[in-house]
């Protein structure tokens, strides 16, 4: 369900919105019904707007203890394709070796062999050592690097919403993309890749996320 004044998605049972604060139930009378409001700037308006920001004060501290929900980082089993184009590859060489190849050019032909399982090796090591995720009830942390790394975190609030995409090969061995749409200025949209059992992972993000909507917009009614 969508909020009438801001837009933004809002679970079914809250009657409050978390983001502007406006009473659901009053999108639902008609204009002949609904009581007058008053002009913008005026004192009530101002009591009121200052009244909620009060309210969400007060539900920030009145957070719940963090629970930790998943942690991952980059699956080797998103390099499947790379370790078979490299065997296909060594199987080509080597029968190119056995009927053609004579002499000192076998030292090129094993140079061509184990070249690319140096290479996606290396690709392997690095994004496995600098990529890590960790998803809690209330935010998601992302970190990159290995010498230098950079730590950001996303209010599971701020996620609009969680999609996750996978082609043949991904699903033949369970892994996948999560891309991530929030409201966040600095990853308004954040790509995850390579996640294990991606399915199941971007199912605990969406729960996550309509959990935290309905734990505040109860938090700000009762208030």
């Amino acid at each position: 369900m969508l909020c009438p004044r801001c837009g933004t998605e809002v679970v079914a049972e809250a009657t409050f919105c978390h983001q502007c604060g406006v009473r659901l139930g009053e999108a639902q009378d008609s204009p002949s019904d609904a009581a007058p409001r008053p002009e913008p700037n005026t004192p009530d308006d101002a009591t009121a707007a200052k009244r909620f920001q009060e309210s969400v004060r007060q539900v920030d501290r009145q957070k719940e203890p963090e629970r930790e929900l998943w942690c991952g980082g980059y699956s080797s089993k998103a390099m499947i394709w790379a370790w078979v184009l490299s065997g296909l590859s060594t199987l080509l060489l080597l029968l190119i070796g056995i009927l053609w190849v004579r002499g000192v050019s076998w030292w090129i032909l094993v140079l061509l062999i184990v070249a690319p399982w140096i290479y996606f090796g290396m690709v392997l090591i690095y994004r496995r050592w600098s990529v890590r995720y960790r998803l809690t009830s209330q935010r998601f942390v992302h970190e990159l690097g290995i010498l230098r790394r950079t730590t950001d975190r996303i209010e599971v609030l701020d996620m609009d919403d969680i999609a996750f995409e996978q082609n043949l090969i991904d699903r033949l061995v369970g892994v996948g993309t999560i891309r991530i749409n929030s409201s966040d200025r600095s990853h308004p949209l954040l790509v995850l890749r390579g996640i294990d059992d991606v399915r199941r992972v971007s199912n605990l993000f969406d729960d996550a996320r309509l959990a935290e909507r309905r734990r505040r917009g109860l938090h700000i009614e009762n208030i």
